[in-house]
């Protein structure tokens, strides 16, 4: 497979001509399964919430160090289940079931409904699309749960390639996908190693910094740093 990282001679400037997002902390909270854990655990919504998000992404990247991937739907179960375990919750698979379901119902960012309204009305938007680690029936409901179908058509799972982000190859996706090389491709995050990961692939990284985070020391740094995806209409108006 060919890398098209380069810049187009005939874009020398490198213009952003597609946003790429990721999809869960940067359009989708991910914590907006703690109502739900909530209704279980009184008390424990966040602690869970948290527990379970972190070790979901530490098991990516071990599974892609590792070579025995699975898909994130998958990588979510075994997550939860470790997480209710360490916090000695009593929790029935009928309940892990339902509370994974939660991810393909997450609610979206106020930010993100209102930037992607504000880049539809755009003379000259970009193409959108999602690259994310959800498996494809993950992202396809979680897309239709909050009818952004015609907002962002183009959906892109790791499952194709079968590793996890930061690994080039799921960011390569992106490139083969849009007939686009890495450098007019601006990638929106608010992962900070999904930020990094993608500059260091060759993408305009436009990284969300709502929480006021340091920028992750990985010998790259983004290209943008924005407190909220409001802010990416005027920032590619201006570009």
């Amino acid at each position: 497979m060919s890398s098209a990282r380069s810049a187009d001679p005939a874009n020398p400037a490198g213009a952003i001509n597609a946003l790429v997002f990721d999809a869960y902390g940067t359009l989708f909270n991910v914590h907006s399964v703690v109502a739900r854990c909530d209704e279980l655990f009184p008390g424990k919504g966040q602690a869970l919430s948290a527990l379970w998000r972190s070790r979901q992404l530490e098991y990516s990247w071990l599974r892609s160090l590792m070579g025995r991937y699975v898909n994130f739907d998958q990588v979510t179960a075994d997550a939860l289940k470790y997480a209710c375990d360490a916090l000695q919750l009593s929790c029935s698979e009928a309940q892990r079931v339902a509370l994974a379901q939660g991810y393909r119902t997450l609610q979206p960012f106020d930010d993100a409904r209102d930037a992607l309204s504000a880049l539809a009305a755009m003379s000259s938007a970009p193409r959108l699309a999602i690259l994310s680690n959800g498996a494809p029936d993950m992202l396809n409901a979680l897309v239709a749960h909050n009818r952004m179908e015609r907002a962002i058509p183009d959906v892109m799972s790791v499952d194709s390639v079968g590793v996890f982000k930061p690994d080039p190859r799921v960011y390569q996706l992106a490139v083969d996908r849009l007939k686009l090389p890495a450098a007019q491709i601006g990638f929106v995050s608010s992962n900070g190693w999904d930020a990094a990961g993608a500059r260091a692939f060759g993408f305009k990284v436009l990284w969300i910094n709502r929480g006021g985070a340091p920028v992750e020391e990985l010998g790259v740094r983004p290209d943008r740093e924005l407190k909220s995806l409001r802010e990416l209409p005027g920032l590619l108006a201006g570009m």
